[in-house]
C-alpha cells in the first residue's frame, strides 16, 4: 500500500500554515505569518489574524503544491485544525479544507492542534514509543501529556491555570520595553544576563501546591513578581539590567516545566519526553531539558525550532497518521472550536466537545 499524501491546514492563531506529508516525509511547509501585523499591538487581535488568514490562503497551498511538486487531484486527504485556537482564525481554514474536500471528492481529518504538537516529532525522529511524555508550552498552552497513542490515546496530566508560558514571555517583554512576540527577544537578551541574578518565584512548586496540582503550572504571579521587581527598582533609582532580568524570569519558567516533566516522566514510567510548542524553540529550555533529561536516563525527542511553532506539517502528519491507522474521516458538518480538550484527537461530527 502506498504512503497516504495528506495535506494539512492551520489556522489556530496568527500563522496560516500548509503543509504536504507522504507518510511520515514531509514534502512541504509553507507559512505565512501575519505577526508583523499584530507587534504594534503587543499582542494578537483575533480579527486583524482572520483576515490575514483569508489572504494568505490560496497562495500558502498553491506554495505547498509547487514545493511538493504535486496536485491537488494528487491527495489522498485533506488534515486540518478544527480546535483550539482563535475561533475566527479557526473558521477559514476548516471553511477552507471543507471546500477543498468537497471539490476534490477526499476525505476531511478535523483534528486537535494539540495533538499535531505531539505527532510532528515523528517527521524527523521516527515513531513514538508505546508510552512519552508531552509537554507542550506556547503562547495559549502548558501542558503535560501522557500520550499511549500519538493519535488516539492522550490523557492530560496537568495545565496552565492563568497565563501560559509563551503568553508570560510577551508580558514580561513588553514590559521589559522589547518587541512582541517575546519569546525570541527574551530567549536572546538572557543570553548577556545572570539566571541567577534575581530570585523570581517558581509558581505551584511549594509542598501544598505540589499535592493538590502535581503536573499543573501557573506563571500570573511570576510575571507579577517581574513587574514589581520593575518598578521598584525603577522607584529607588536604580538601573534595572534587561538581560539579568530576562535570564532570571526565563530561568523561572525554565525550572518549572522542566521539573515537572521529568517527575511526570519517573512517575508515569516513560523513557520519552517529547516537548512541543512554540516556547520549545527556546534554546534555554532545550538546554536544561537536555540536562535533566540525561540524569533521569529520559530520552529528550524536540522537533527542530521550525516545527515547534504552529505549522502545517504538524496537521499533515497527524492527518496520515489517521489515515494508516484506518481513523473514520471527519463529516462536512463537523464544527469549529475555541476550546477542545486533548482527549478528541479527530472530529467526527458536529456535536463533538
Amino acid at each position: 500500500m502506498n504512503e497516504p499524501l495528506v495535506l494539512g491546514i492551520e489556522t489556530s492563531c496568527d500563522e496560516t500554515g500548509v503543509g504536504i506529508v507522504r507518510g511520515s516525509t514531509l514534502l512541504a511547509d509553507a507559512v505565512a505569518s501575519s505577526v508583523d501585523e499584530h507587534a504594534r499591538f503587543g499582542g494578537v487581535v483575533p480579527e486583524v489574524a482572520s483576515r490575514a488568514h483569508l489572504e494568505a490562503m490560496l497562495p500558502t497551498i498553491e506554495r505547498a503544491c509547487a514545493e511538493a511538486r504535486i496536485q491537488l487531484a494528487d491527495l489522498d486527504a485533506i488534515a486540518v485544525t478544527a480546535g483550539p485556537g482563535l475561533v475566527g482564525a479557526l473558521l477559514v481554514g476548516t471553511a477552507s479544507a471543507k471546500a477543498l474536500a468537497l471539490g476534490l471528492g477526499k476525505p476531511v481529518y478535523a483534528v486537535n492542534h494539540l495533538a499535531g504538537h505531539v505527532v510532528v516529532d515523528e517527521l524527523e525522529h521516527g515513531p513514538l514509543p508505546p508510552v512519552a511524555v508531552g509537554l507542550l508550552v506556547s503562547g495559549g498552552h502548558s501542558s503535560l501529556l501522557l500520550v499511549h497513542d500519538d493519535a488516539a490515546d492522550i490523557t492530560p496530566l496537568g495545565a496552565t491555570l492563568d497565563d501560559a508560558a509563551g503568553e508570560a514571555f510577551d508580558k514580561v517583554a513588553r514590559l521589559l520595553g522589547l518587541p512582541f512576540p517575546g519569546g525570541p527577544w527574551i530567549d536572546a537578551a538572557a543570553r548577556d544576563g545572570d539566571g541567577a541574578a534575581i530570585a523570581f518565584p517558581r509558581g505551584l512548586t511549594a509542598s501544598h501546591d505540589m499535592a493538590e496540582h502535581r503536573y499543573d503550572f501557573s506563571f500570573s504571579g511570576l510575571k507579577t513578581a517581574v513587574a514589581r521587581w520593575v518598578k521598584a527598582q525603577q522607584a529607588a533609582g536604580n538601573p534595572v539590567s534587561v538581560p539579568d532580568v530576562a535570564a532570571s524570569f526565563q530561568e523561572a519558567v525554565v525550572d518549572v516545566l522542566t521539573r515537572k516533566a521529568v517527575a511526570a516522566c519517573l512517575e508515569h514510567g516513560s523513557e520519552h519526553l517529547v516537548l512541543g510548542g512554540g516556547v520549545a524553540a527556546n534554546s534555554r529550555l532545550r538546554a536544561v531539558a537536555a540536562e535533566r533529561c540525561e540524569v533521569a536516563g529520559i530520552i529528550l525527542r524536540v522537533p527542530r525550532p521550525g516545527l515547534c511553532t504552529d505549522n502545517g506539517a504538524m496537521i499533515a502528519a497527524l492527518g496520515a497518521k489517521l489515515v494508516r491507522q484506518g481513523a473514520v474521516p471527519s463529516d462536512l458538518g463537523f464544527a469549529t472550536r475555541s476550546v477542545l480538550p486533548i482527549t478528541i484527537v479527530v472530529m467526527n461530527g458536529s456535536l463533538d466537545a
